[in-house]
């Protein structure tokens, strides 16, 4: 069930992959706690979501790219993940971090931020916490790893795409690639299956097919969210 990027175009889905939309919900700190559900898009087997940000059918793809002249070249590092990523360890918990694939969800700010909170755990409880909080960042920029073991901890994810939004920020975000699913680039090679991505629907991106939170500095908008940005 791959996604294939086509040159300067669209992303096609094939394999009849659900496409949902959740908003990213925040407390009475602003900060992100959770994901809302918006419901379910009613897709075909293939469909185009649209790469640009210009089409007038999103998330769909009605052509835009060409009359504007859409560049989508690639690029991002093709480095493997372990190869991008920091080690962040401390007495109870370690976690990796790649900063180049940020999607800007926050969920990582919560609570005195990750950063600090891997220092800071001390005991099963606020280990899990902290683990189940990594798990929360869409773009599996942040994954938590096994002291023991050395492998990486994963939420257990359905192939499945999301539509972001995120309402504190005004803005659609990116489409939550979800539970291994492969994406081939324009190029024909498939580039690393992870668990968690976020390609960039907004054409922004300086890290092309990933999200590096564009859309919220340029406050890029899906009409047909119907929800309160």
């Amino acid at each position: 069930m791959p996604i294939i990027i086509s040159k300067d175009g669209p992303y096609v889905v094939t394999g009849g992959l659900s496409l949902t939309r959740e908003a990213i919900a925040t407390n009475a700190a602003e900060d992100s706690t959770d994901w809302r559900s918006l419901g379910v898009v009613a897709t075909p087997a293939r469909y185009f979501l649209c790469r640009c940000g210009q089409s007038a059918n999103k998330p769909f793809c009605d052509g835009a790219h060409a009359r504007v002249g859409f560049d989508g070249t690639e690029t991002a590092s093709r480095d493997s993940f372990a190869v991008q990523a920091k080690v962040f360890e401390g007495p109870e918990a370690s976690f990796l971090d790649a900063d180049s694939l940020c999607a800007f969800a926050r969920f990582c700010d919560r609570d005195g931020k990750v950063w600090n909170l891997v220092n800071e755990v001390s005991d099963a409880a606020g280990r899990d916490a902290l683990l189940a909080q990594l798990s929360q960042c869409p773009s599996g920029r942040l994954v938590a790893v096994d002291w023991a073991t050395g492998k990486a901890i994963e939420p257990e994810l359905t192939a499945s795409l999301v539509l972001v939004e995120d309402p504190y920020e005004k803005s659609s975000g990116p489409i939550h690639a979800r539970g291994g699913v492969v994406i081939v680039g324009a190029d024909g090679v498939a580039w690393e299956t992870r668990n968690r991505v976020t390609l960039c629907r907004c054409g922004q991106s300086k890290n092309k097919p990933f999200c590096d939170g564009a859309h919220a500095s340029v406050g890029f908008k899906d009409e047909s969210a119907q929800v309160s940005l």
